[in-house]
């Protein structure tokens, strides 16, 4: 019955995914409020049909603070990665050069409003992620970002990467981790199962901390479920 439920939900989603990221750039044209909106609409497809189709439900813990906070999130499956989005309404989301630059589609994310990270660290590459990222927070938007680098199998708790601890220093605003369990009912390519995805949502964790101090307790916080 999972399998079932796990082709049915990629001919229903995945079908309705490629006009909606196809007609992105079109919402682009008309500003990034409007854009914003059109992901946040996406992201809300994906939550009925995980629901309604895979049987998959959520549970948060904890508050969601509006405003700029600096969210920190494990990340093993493509449901929070979507999801967070919605919830967090509309972050300016840490993204790979190597996705912003996918013509047309890049630029639509640029819209969007998401900080670009270049890990090949050049002068002009970390003046563009500082400017995105003073930007985000000047308009009163959270960031979101996945400290690990990439999606990671259950269980597994890699070191974070070194663009966190310089998104931290230079924003100078509290940092929420936000612990996930997905992989369990979301393997990567794999056969999903019913069941609930959980985020834990911790306090906020002052800026200005060394960074040692801030990736210990970021790692342990968000690898809370981690078991």
């Amino acid at each position: 019955m999972d399998l079932v439920r796990t082709i049915a939900f990629s001919i229903f989603f995945y079908g309705l995914s490629v006009p909606i990221v196809l007609l992105a750039p079109v919402a682009a044209l008309f500003g990034s409020e409007r854009m914003r909106a059109w992901c946040n609409g996406w992201a809300g497809l994906l939550r009925w049909s995980a629901r309604n189709i895979l049987k998959i439900d959520q549970q948060i813990v904890g508050e969601i603070p509006p405003g700029p906070f600096f969210f920190a999130a494990k990340h093993e499956s493509l449901y929070e990665a979507i999801e967070l989005t919605r919830l967090l309404k509309a972050p300016a989301t840490v993204m790979k050069r190597e996705l912003a630059s996918i013509p047309v589609w890049g630029w639509a994310a640029r819209s969007y409003g998401v900080i670009v990270i270049d890990r090949a660290a050049s002068a002009t590459a970390l003046r563009g992620m500082m400017k995105d990222a003073k930007q985000a927070v000047a308009e009163g938007r959270p960031v979101l970002i996945f400290p690990e680098g990439t999606r990671v199998p259950v269980g597994e708790a890699p070191d974070l990467v070194a663009g966190f601890a310089g998104l931290y220093r230079m924003m100078g605003i509290p940092v929420i981790p936000v612990a996930v369990k997905s992989g369990h009912v979301w393997p990567k390519g794999g056969v999903k199962h019913p069941g609930t995805v959980t985020f834990v949502f911790g306090e906020p964790i002052p800026p200005g901390l060394p960074r040692e101090e801030i990736e210990a307790r970021v790692h342990a916080a968000i690898n809370a479920l981690n078991v």
